[in-house]
Order: C-alpha cells, then sequence, then structure tokens
C-alpha cells in the first residue's frame, strides 16, 4: 500500500500527460470554417508552370503549395499555412511561386481569414486582376506582398486602411498605377510602415515630395522604374533609419547626392537610370561623386549610375563593409583610384561604360574577395597586370573595349575559377597563351579583334566545360587544332576573319564532332576546296556562315537537310552547277526554319528554286548566273524583306505574287533581263524603302494608276538604263516622305538592317558601277538615267531636302539655262568644277534648301557645251 502511493502521484501524472498527448494528436488545430475558406480559394485557381518565374524562385519549378491542401488533413500543416500555436487561427499565407493562374475574385473567401498577420501571392499570375479593396479587411495584416503577379489598375485607397501594416511590396506590377491621393493617403495613415517597395508601378502623376512625408522609421524604399519625374528630395538620405533605397529607371528624374549629413545606416544604395538599351538615361544625381561617400561606413551596396562625371574620390577607399560597387553606364574619367584597393570585402566591381584612362593599378590583386570583375568598355590602357592573378575567386572577368596591349599574361592561368574571360576589342598581341588551359572552369572565352597571332593552342581541347569560344578578327594563322574536337558542350564556334591555313584542314573535320554546336562561324579565312562533310554531322545548327573564302565545287546536298538551319551564308566563294537538283525537288522545301540565306557572288547557274518558305526573310542570289523566269511563288503570309536578284540572267516578268510579301523593304533586281511595264502593284508595299529595276528591259509610263499616296518610305529608286518614257514620275516623287525628312540625325547615322543582316546596294558613280555593303538611313538616291523620260524637270524635286543622290542623265528632258546664284549655300564635292550639271534643276534644289554634299552626283548630261560664271562658289561650270 505505502509502495503505490509512492508511486501514484508519479503514475497519475504520467497518465494525465498521455491521455493530453492523445487529445492534441487527434483534434485539429485549424478551425474549420478557416479551412473551407482556403479550400474554396484554391478552386479560384488553375495551376499553369509558366504563371510563376523559375529565375526567381527558390525550388524547383514542379511543385505548387496549394496541392497539399487536402480536406481532413490539419490545415496548419498545409505548405504556406502558419498558425497559431494557442488559438490555432492562421496567421500567415505565403503562396508565392505557386504557379496560381486566374483571375483573383473580389469576393475570395481568403478575405475571412481576419486574424492574418502576413500574407505572400508573390510571383503567380492573376492575370491583370484589381486589387480588391475588401483587403482592407485584414486589420491585423503586417506584411502585404503581391509583387510580380500580375496585377492590374488603381493602387486600391483601401490599402492605407491597413493601420498595422509593417511591409507592403506591390512590385513589378507593370499594369499597376500608383495616383497621387492614393499616396498621401498611404503616407498619412501607414505610420507604422518599415518597409515600402513600389518598383514598376507606375507614377507618372506622382510629385516625389510626397514620399518625405513617410514615417521617420522607415528602413527601406525602392522606387525603381516607377516613370517618376522632377526633383527628388535628397532629404531621403536624412531619415535617420534609412538602410535600402533604390530610385531610377526611364524618366527625367534628379536628385543631388549630399555632400554631408549622409543617413549612417545606409547600407544599399541604388540609383540607376538605363533605357532597354543599356545606354545613359535622363537621371541626374549631381553630376559628381562627393568625397563624402566615404562617410557611409555601414554601405554594403552601393550603384549608380546617374550621369556622374569627374573622378572617382579617394574617400571610397573608407567604405569597409561594401561587397557589391557598381559605378558603370556613367561618365566618369580619370585613372582607376588605388584606393579601391582598400575595399578587402569586395565581391563584384562593376565600372564599364565610363572615360577611364591609364593602366589597371597593380593593387587590384589585393581584392581577394572579387568573384565578378567588368571595366569593360573604357579608355584603358597599358597591359594586363599580373597581379590579377591573385584574385584567386574570380569568375567573371571582362576588359573588353579598351585599348590594352602586349600579351595575355601567362599568370592569368591560375585564376582556375573562371568561367567567363572576355578581352575582346583590344590591341593584345602575340600568341594566345597555353596557360589559360588551366581554366577548366571556362564556359566562356571572348578573344576576338585583337592582333593574336600564331596558331590556336593545341591544349585549348582541355577546355571541356566551353560552351562559347569567339577568336574572330585576329591574326590567327595555321592549321585549326584537332582538339577542338574536345569541347563537346560547345554551341558557339566563330574563326572567321583570320589567316588560317589556305587550304581547308583535315583538322576542321573534327568540327563535325561538335554535336552541340548551334552557331558555326569561318568566314573569311581564305579556305579553299569544298565542305567538309563532317559538317553534315551539325544537326543543331541554326547558324552557319562560311562566306569570304575560296570554296569551290557545288553546295553539298547535306547543306539542305540541316533541319534547325536559320541562317545560312555561303557568299563570296567559288561555289559552281545548279541549286535545283536535289529532290525533293525544291531545295527550299527542307528549310522551314530559314530566315535568311545568302549565296550571292558565286557562279551558280541554272533555275531558282520555285518554293519560298513563309519563314524567309532574306534571300541573297546576287551576283551568280541564274536565268530564266522568277518561278518562285510568294506564298499569303509571305515573310520576305529583303530579295536581291541583281546580276543575274533572269527574264520574263516580275511576279505579281511578290505583294503577299507585305513587309518588304528590299527588292533589287537589276542587271537582268527582266521585262514588261513599270510593276504598279508595287504601290501596296508600303515598307517597301529600296526599290533597284535598273538595267532591264522594263518599257512605258511610270506615271502612278492611284490617287492614295505611293511609295511612303522609299529612299532609293533606280530605274536606270531601261526603256522607260514619258514625263518624269511626279506622283510617285511627290509622296517619297522618306527623302523629306530634315530631322533624321546625321551625327550618328546607322546601317540599314533587315533581320540582323546588313542590306547592300549597288550605285553609279561617275560612269562606274560600286556596291555599297551598307546602306545608311541617311542615304537617298533617285537614279533615272539612260531612259526616254522627257518633258521638265519638276519642282517637286526640290523638296526631296535628304536627298543625297539624282541622276537623270542620258533622257529627253528639257530645261531652261538662266542665270543663277548660288550664294550662301552648302556645295560639297569637288571644289574647282561642276561636271555636267543643270543649272535650272541645280536652281530648284537650292531654292527648296538641300544641301548637296560629296554623295550628290547630280550628272544630268545633255548634248550641248556651255560656260556659265557662277556667283560665290565656281568659277567655271563645264557641261560636257
Amino acid at each position: 500500500m505505502r509502495i503505490f502511493t509512492k508511486l501514484s502521484a508519479p503514475l497519475c501524472l504520467l497518465f494525465v500527460f498521455l491521455c493530453l498527448k492523445t487529445a492534441f494528436s487527434t483534434t485539429h488545430l485549424c478551425s474549420h470554417e478557416e479551412a473551407l475558406a482556403l479550400l474554396q480559394f484554391k478552386t479560384s485557381f488553375s495551376i499553369n508552370y509558366t504563371a510563376s518565374d523559375p529565375d526567381y524562385c527558390d525550388y524547383q519549378p514542379n511543385y505548387s503549395k496549394i496541392e497539399s491542401w487536402k480536406e481532413g488533413i490539419d490545415c496548419c500543416s498545409w505548405d504556406g499555412v502558419s498558425c497559431d500555436n494557442v488559438t490555432g487561427h492562421i496567421i500567415a499565407l505565403n503562396l508565392s511561386c505557386s504557379f496560381l493562374y486566374g483571375t483573383f475574385p473580389s469576393n475570395s473567401t481568403l478575405f475571412f481569414l481576419r486574424n492574418l498577420q502576413s500574407l505572400n501571392l508573390a510571383l503567380n499570375d492573376f492575370r491583370l486582376s484589381k486589387i480588391p479593396p475588401e483587403i482592407s479587411q485584414f486589420t491585423r495584416l503586417k506584411h502585404l506582398d503581391v509583387s510580380s503577379s500580375q496585377f492590374s489598375g488603381q493602387v486600391p485607397r483601401e490599402i492605407a486602411h491597413l493601420p498595422k501594416l509593417v511591409s507592403l511590396n506591390l512590385s513589378y506590377n507593370w499594369d499597376l498605377i500608383l495616383e497621387t491621393t492614393t499616396l498621401r493617403y498611404l503616407v498619412q495613415n501607414l505610420s507604422e510602415v518599415r518597409e515600402l517597395v513600389l518598383s514598376g508601378l507606375s507614377m507618372t502623376s506622382v510629385n516625389p515630395r510626397f514620399f518625405m512625408n513617410l514615417s521617420s522609421s522607415l528602413t527601406t524604399l525602392r522606387l525603381f522604374n516607377c516613370q517618376l519625374r522632377g526633383n527628388f528630395p535628397n532629404s531621403i538620405f536624412r531619415f535617420p533609419n534609412l538602410k535600402r533605397f533604390s530610385l531610377g529607371g526611364k524618366g527625367n528624374l534628379t536628385i543631388d547626392l549630399p555632400s554631408s549629413n549622409w543617413s549612417s545606416p545606409l547600407q544599399d544604395l541604388y540609383l540607376v537610370d538605363m533605357d532597354q538599351d543599356l545606354y545613359l538615361g535622363d537621371m541626374d544625381c549631381g553630376r559628381r561623386l562627393r568625397e563624402s561617400i566615404g562617410d557611409l561606413k555601414s554601405l554594403q551596396y552601393l550603384s549608380l549610375g546617374c550621369n556622374l562625371e569627374g573622378s572617382i574620390p579617394a574617400s571610397i577607399g573608407n567604405l569597409s563593409q561594401l561587397t557589391y560597387l557598381s559605378l558603370s553606364y556613367n561618365n566618369l574619367s580619370g585613372q582607376i583610384p588605388s584606393s579601391l584597393a582598400d575595399l578587402t570585402q569586395l565581391t563584384c566591381l562593376y565600372l564599364s561604360n565610363n572615360q577611364f584612362s591609364g593602366p589597371i593599378p597593380a593593387s587590384i590583386g589585393n581584392l581577394r574577395q572579387l568573384t565578378s570583375l567588368d571595366l569593360s568598355s573604357n579608355n584603358l590602357s597599358g597591359q594586363i597586370p599580373s597581379s590579377l592573378a591573385d584574385l584567386t575567386q574570380l569568375t567573371y572577368l571582362d576588359l573588353s573595349n579598351n585599348q590594352f596591349s602586349g600579351p595575355i599574361p601567362a599568370s592569368i592561368g591560375n585564376v582556375r575559377q573562371l568561367t567567363s574571360l572576355d578581352l575582346s576589342f583590344n590591341n593584345l598581341s602575340g600568341q594566345i597563351p597555353s596557360s589559360l588551359a588551366n581554366l577548366t572552369q571556362l564556359t566562356s572565352l571572348d578573344l576576338y579583334n585583337n592582333q593574336f597571332s600564331g596558331p590556336i593552342p593545341a591544349s585549348i581541347g582541355n577546355l571541356r566545360q566551353l560552351t562559347s569560344l569567339v577568336l574572330y578578327s585576329n591574326n590567327l594563322s595555321g592549321q585549326i587544332p584537332s582538339s577542338l574536337a574536345n569541347l563537346t558542350q560547345l554551341t558557339y564556334l566563330s574563326l572567321s576573319d583570320n589567316q588560317f591555313s589556305s587550304r581547308i584542314p583535315a583538322s576542321i573535320a573534327s568540327i563535325g564532332n561538335l554535336s552541340q554546336l548551334t552557331y558555326l562561324m569561318l568566314s573569311s579565312n581564305n579556305f579553299n576546296r569544298q565542305i567538309p562533310s563532317s559538317l553534315a554531322n551539325l544537326t543543331q545548327l541554326t547558324y552557319l556562315s562560311l562566306s569570304y573564302n575560296l570554296l569551290n565545287g557545288t553546295l553539298p546536298p547535306w547543306i539542305f537537310t540541316l533541319p534547325l538551319l536559320e541562317y545560312l551564308f555561303l557568299s563570296h566563294n567559288q561555289f559552281q552547277g545548279q541549286i535545283n537538283q536535289f529532290r525533293p525537288n525544291s531545295m527550299f522545301s527542307a528549310f522551314q526554319n530559314l530566315k535568311i540565306l545568302d549565296l550571292s557572288h558565286n557562279s551558280l547557274i541554272g533555275k531558282i528554286p520555285n518554293c519560298l518558305p513563309k519563314s524567309l526573310s532574306v534571300l541573297n542570289l546576287q551576283a551568280n548566273y541564274f536565268d530564266g523566269n522568277i518561278a518562285f511563288g510568294f506564298p499569303e503570309g509571305c515573310g520576305l524583306r529583303n530579295l536581291n536578284l541583281h546580276g543575274n540572267q533572269m527574264d520574263g516578268l516580275l511576279p505579281r505574287s511578290l505583294v503577299n510579301c507585305r513587309m518588304l523593304e528590299v527588292l533589287d533586281v537589276g542587271n537582268n533581263n527582266i521585262g514588261g511595264t513599270f510593276p504598279h502593284w508595287l504601290e501596296s508595299l508600303l515598307d517597301l524603302q529600296v526599290l533597284v529595276l535598273r538595267s532591264n528591259k522594263f518599257h512605258g509610263s511610270v506615271q502612278s494608276t492611284k490617287q492614295s499616296p505611293s511609295f511612303p518610305k522609299l529612299r532609293v529608286l533606280d530605274l536606270s538604263s531601261n526603256d522607260f518614257r514619258g514625263p518624269l514620275p511626279v506622283r510617285y516623287i511627290e509622296n517619297f516622305k522618306a527623302m523629306m525628312d530634315l530631322y533624321r540625325d546625321e551625327d550618328s547615322p546607322e546601317y540599314m538592317n533587315v533581320s540582323s543582316y546588313q542590306c547592300s546596294v549597288v550605285v553609279t558613280w561617275k560612269g562606274f558601277d560600286y556596291e555599297l555593303p551598307g546602306i545608311l538611313t541617311v542615304f537617298s538616291s533617285i537614279h533615272l538615267s539612260n531612259n526616254m523620260f522627257e518633258g521638265e524637270i519638276p519642282d517637286v524635286i526640290g523638296k526631296l531636302s535628304s536627298l543625297k543622290g539624282l541622276n537623270l542623265s542620258h533622257n529627253n528632258l528639257t530645261v531652261h539655262l538662266r542665270s543663277l546664284s548660288v550664294e550662301s549655300n552648302h556645295l560639297g564635292g569637288d571644289q574647282g568644277e561642276v561636271l555636267g550639271l543643270d543649272l535650272e534643276s541645280l536652281k530648284i534644289l537650292l531654292k527648296r534648301g538641300v544641301f548637296i554634299g560629296a554623295m550628290l552626283y547630280c550628272l544630268l548630261v545633255f548634248a550641248c557645251k556651255r560656260v556659265l560664271a557662277v556667283e560665290g562658289v565656281v568659277n567655271v561650270v563645264r557641261s560636257d
């Protein structure tokens, strides 16, 4: 009995514990109503694995959190659900990256969760739903994140009715608008907010000064890509608790970096304005980087790209906690300061796209923690310092677009963690060091546009992780090493524009082993003989360029069976024979993905195959010996933008099916035997910019047949050396709007490109034909010479203010020579004489304000010889 009494108390306690454990193990913490609310919410959406971007999700993109939500299981154990340990109420819901796809209902059962304190719906796709005003029912909410979830419309004012909100993230909902009145409510009512992330919202109507009324407790403010304009008060830098601040994106923004009294707790500062092409934007942050930047002793992340000028202050070396520094895309100049070597915690250093000069300081080798170093696109010179070899943690190194000279230091091979090395566009010379073979982690090696000589080292075959090898535009010679066959991961290989053995080496056949290759460029190397048959193994090729060599023989049949080929360049070789000899009958039938085909400047003969793939945007068969009709049809939906058949022996008529090519920009069939009247039906091709029908057998009138504007984008028209008659095509000329544009930027002209293919055209200058390898967008010309046009030169020609070339010679045009003063104009070209210049026509041009540059060859030769004084410019005008 006494023994039982001694044991009874512990046994009773154990019994009670076991009973309670059993009770709690069978009781659901989550309330039945809240579980039903979540299950009902689940039915509002489908699971779509494109709805969440895996690049921003921290788990494999093959699982949605709501898949674990099942009836009969405690909802507090569901993925993304957190409950209060005492009450069992759901207090946190994290459904970020859950692949939710569908419209967010305004009456969602989610609003039944009145105890919710944290809600994260980021990185889903709610299909441009509005954020429901009912969100104000979450009166206990402290954290709200709906970033990158495809919400649209206006930010509801009701968010300001969440008085306990500490963090709010609405960022990167690109169709979401925050208006001034809503921002005012947010600022007034969210007195507890610490983190405010609004990047990517549209705030075109917001005055930046409203942000100064935010709580002084603010620690994070993100306002990147918000389309803000005007002056952002720099008092933001004096917020006593501010740790993270980002501002910028496209737009006219100004914020002056203070000269003193910075926010000392600042850890993360991002002020960058770039457009989509990564050029300097309009943001201005005070022009100079002040010495006071060194006062920010807590700074860990600094990125400034806002038109800064001058030098980097030496005080930047005081930022001992800095791990990330980017001053790229500014106008900074001077030398890179040696004080950067004091930033021993730095892991990323980006100074690209500035105007830094001089050498890289040898002390940069002190930055032993660096993993990324980008000094590209500056004016740096001297040799690459051997101290870079001390950066043993470096994985990314870009020194491209500078003026470095001398050899690559052999010690670079000690940086064995490198995965990307770019030394392109410099003046580096000598041989490619074999020590690069030590960089066995390299995936990308870019050495193009330098002066490297000698052979490619055979040891390059050790770089078995390489996916991209770019060596074009050097002076490399010798044989292409067979060890390239070891680079089985290679997808991009460019060896163009070098001086490799003129005979195609047997070792090039090893390239056929690179089964992953998608881009192969071997152009401009004087390779001769036939294309190695081993290249037929490259079934993943999308881009193949063998242009500007001495390759000969017939085109191998296998080249027309590469299933994924999109770009094929075989121009400027010595290929012979026919191209329609293969089966099936049309070689193009296998090219279902082909976008660009360039076989120009060869000796190909016979008929052109009669079918084109709809995918084709450029077809260049110029300078061959093709004959017969243009028999191939242009299907409905034809995507052709550039058709060049110049310099062949083709006859017949232009096929009317060309009108199906609605996007056609360049049509050149010059120097053939094509006949018929002027193809007026080309008027329907409103994107046409270049039309060349020269040296054919066209005849008849060139007058427009319709009243509506024709050829509004035409910039080059060449109808010379045909049998066109009647008056000049006045109605066409008066619609050449592209030749009347006075506002083109002639200081930085661009070349006309079609699908990244640089267009060319043949022009006549002083009786000789020249092929312009590129057509500048500011170039415009009209050639109507050697026809039978008659009548007077119309005044409308004087409106063509952008005209660079006009040739009306050898026609039956009538003009009346009159006295002419050309004072206060700008005549380019030869100063001594103007040969064959019709003064009446010149007067019309000058009267309209046309500036005649060196490219203007207004040769209006007539059967007369006259000498006439021309005031202000030349003394003798001879027309012969």
